[in-house]
């Protein structure tokens, strides 16, 4: 998948949980919807742009993937 429509899913999703009063709560969402509804080829694709530095992604997807387990 190219990695800006990646970035901007990502984006979105953060966008939504961003609204969650407690950052805690905002960081679970996005890092359990991700896990949940992201495949794992997805999720490394989004991790290599993270790690890359090459993609503007909202600090709650960042902080989500650190929380996600590295996928098999």
């Amino acid at each position: 998948m190219n990695p800006q429509n990646l970035s901007e899913m990502a984006n979105s999703i953060a966008d939504f949980f961003a609204a969650e009063p407690v950052r805690a709560d905002a960081v679970r969402g996005v890092a359990n919807h991700i896990d949940k509804f992201w495949e794992p080829r997805m999720q490394k694709q989004l991790r290599a742009c993270i790690a890359r530095g090459d993609e503007h992604l909202h600090p709650l997807v960042i902080e989500a993937m650190q929380r996600l387990g590295i996928p098999a």
